[in-house]
């Protein structure tokens, strides 16, 4: 398959991977755990029409729902994981997370969900397929390989200003003993700081929750008095200040809105889009 990638500069390009048809992003960092099975979505390898091509993974878009069911049964070949161990967070833009046992197999696939406003998932439960979805937010990963534990976080700008990345290496701690200095962290594809404005009072809340030599590099202001903002670069500092060591954290260099015809990007298509996924399980 020939894809085109429009790629921002960084030191380790994220893998562009392809199988049965289906590309898809995975992260060298994480690989080399060989504790894992993941990936990030494009759009393209599926059986969705319209505004949702092809490979949308969303009930909520208007979308025929048996194709998005197609959609997660490819998907679930192509990681070699069960199409009932899909467990789906409920996003709202909040902080929140949930500790995912055996008995939320299937939740938001095959069963209903009985959770809400939660927008990451935890788990250490071999094969569960931890599963967010994105159209410009930031898909963050993080992969603890000595207690075997993961984390999957959903972070637009309200996630990112509430650090629920750091909340999430925490949360690791807390249930499963995880040392921040094991684990490997990653940014997945999401909008870049030149496609990302915001006014200024996006950037208000930045400054207060963030160091004032930080502040250059997040965000900068426009000649028409709004900002652009630098969610890879936020998230990455949120990781280090959560204990992760800098050599273990994987930042990607492909941005959602600069690639249109790969991936759904919620500025780029004006909303008549469909979802991305970021997914993740132990092995």
């Amino acid at each position: 398959m020939n894809i085109n990638i429009k790629r921002k500069e960084g030191k380790n390009p994220i893998l562009l991977q392809e199988k049965g048809g289906l590309p898809y992003f995975q992260f060298q960092k994480i690989v080399n755990t060989n504790k894992v099975k993941h990936m990030f979505t494009t759009r393209l390898g599926g059986v969705s029409q319209g505004a949702c091509s092809t490979l949308n993974l969303s009930f909520t878009r208007g979308d025929d729902a048996a194709a998005v069911e197609e959609n997660f049964k490819r998907v679930a070949k192509v990681m070699g994981t069960e199409y009932e161990d899909f467990v789906f967070s409920d996003q709202t833009h909040t902080t929140n997370l949930y500790v995912v046992t055996d008995k939320d197999r299937g939740k938001g696939l095959t069963k209903k969900r009985d959770y809400s406003d939660i927008d990451g998932l935890l788990t250490n439960v071999k094969g569960i397929v931890l599963s967010t979805f994105y159209a410009d937010c930031v898909p963050l990963y993080f992969v603890d390989p000595v207690k075997e534990a993961i984390a999957l976080v959903h972070s637009g700008w309200r996630g990112t200003v509430g650090k629920i990345g750091k909340l999430a290496v925490e949360k690791m701690y807390e249930e499963y003993g995880s040392n921040p200095k094991d684990i490997i962290g990653a940014i997945g594809p999401s909008i870049c700081q030149e496609c990302y404005e915001v006014d200024k009072d996006v950037i208000i809340q930045f400054q207060s929750n963030f160091p004032k030599e930080q502040w250059s590099d997040f965000f900068c202001q426009k000649e028409n008095g709004k900002y652009q903002l630098n969610l890879w670069k936020a998230n990455e500092f949120i990781m280090e200040e959560a204990g992760l060591k800098k050599e273990n954290i994987e930042v990607t260099d492909v941005c959602t809105c600069c690639n249109p015809e790969l991936l759904f990007s919620h500025r780029a298509s004006q909303g008549r889009r469909g979802n991305l996924a970021a997914f993740l399980a132990l092995k």
